[in-house]
């Protein structure tokens, strides 16, 4: 899809070289080779395709030629709880700011948005305006990605660490597998936000250090405030990993601790039955002598020492803690 992004006025697909006419920032979504090429014949530039996109060297990615700067950049996309990550591409000469991407964006959609309702303080022909105002949006959109993804976070912390109350509840196995299963989606997201993060803090060092705009000190400050914010997001993720592996490593411990529960029951159970069946295999046997079976009370007898034999071990782990709550 081919499309245009005028100010002031609704978003519309080219079909012809007419359709660009008065527009600034040109929109290639999953584009066909044909698109491609007209997008060419319409601006007169050579448009990189996807495989150059997806290249990862830094000098593959940000690269200048002439008055004409090509930029691309790995992105997240979050959407209904999906994590995908695609390549997308800049290229910003002095008419046109071009886009190439494979996937819908909310901050491509948020941008439209504001064009189209003219809610924007620059010009219509202002590329570097519009590249940085992209830019800038995009930051916005990882950093509200990013609040989501914390919030996750928390909610996962009060599950793993839930009080007493509400332990074993939250601490079954079919809870504790779905709480794996989201920090590893986590762990995953956080990942690709840096990803992204690193890709869209080197384009604002490439546009910095290319002098692109250096007759321009607003959009200077402009990168250097992105920048920071950037900077900023990176600490919150770092932040973010530390505790995805915190959570990850509490998580697994209180597994193995239900699993040594689970044994030690176990052990309590086969050696509470083992003693009465022991006795029981005795008092069961046919020896023509054992004084027993003159007793009068001899049953009850045997019948008391099987459950002393079970009482007693019992009392003695409850002593020890292994099982029971002392305190009430």
């Amino acid at each position: 899809m081919f499309l245009a992004h005028p100010v002031g006025r609704p978003i519309h697909e080219i079909v012809a070289a007419e359709d660009a006419k008065n527009v600034s920032w040109l929109d290639l979504i999953e584009p066909s080779e044909d698109e491609i090429r007209l997008a060419e014949a319409v601006t007169g530039l050579s448009l990189p395709r996807r495989d150059a996109l997806e290249e990862i060297e830094s000098s593959s990615r940000h690269y200048r030629k002439g008055d004409v700067i090509y930029l691309s950049t790995p992105l997240v996309r979050m959407i209904d709880d999906r994590l995908t990550t695609y390549p997308v591409g800049m290229v910003v000469s002095p008419n046109w700011l071009i886009t190439l991407r494979y996937a819908s964006y909310t901050a491509f959609e948020t941008m439209s948005r504001d064009l189209a309702a003219n809610d924007v303080d620059f010009a219509l022909s202002d590329v570097p305006e519009l590249a940085i105002h992209l830019l800038e949006t995009i930051v916005n959109r990882l950093a509200d990605i990013l609040e989501n993804a914390g919030h996750t976070l928390d909610t996962i912390s009060r599950t793993v660490f839930a009080d007493k109350r509400s332990r074993r509840r939250v601490r079954n196995a079919d809870v504790l597998r779905q709480t794996l299963r989201k920090l590893g989606e986590s762990g995953d997201l956080t990942s690709s936000i840096r990803e992204s993060l690193l890709g869209v803090d080197r384009i604002g060092m490439f546009l910095g250090d290319a002098r692109y705009f250096e007759f321009r000190d607003t959009l200077q400050t402009r990168l250097r405030i992105m920048g920071r914010d950037v900077a900023s997001l990176n600490d919150y993720v770092a932040q973010m990993t530390v505790k995805v592996q915190f959570l990850l490593d509490a998580t697994l411990g209180f597994i193995s601790i239900d699993q040594n529960d689970g044994m030690k029951l176990l052990t309590v159970v086969s050696f509470v039955g083992i003693t009465p069946t022991l006795l029981a295999g005795i008092y069961g046997m046919n020896f023509k002598i054992m004084p027993e079976l003159e007793w009068r009370y001899g049953y009850y007898y045997a019948l008391g020492l099987m459950a002393f034999s079970v009482l007693l071990p019992l009392f003695i782990f409850w002593r020890r803690g292994w099982f029971g709550d002392r305190s009430s």
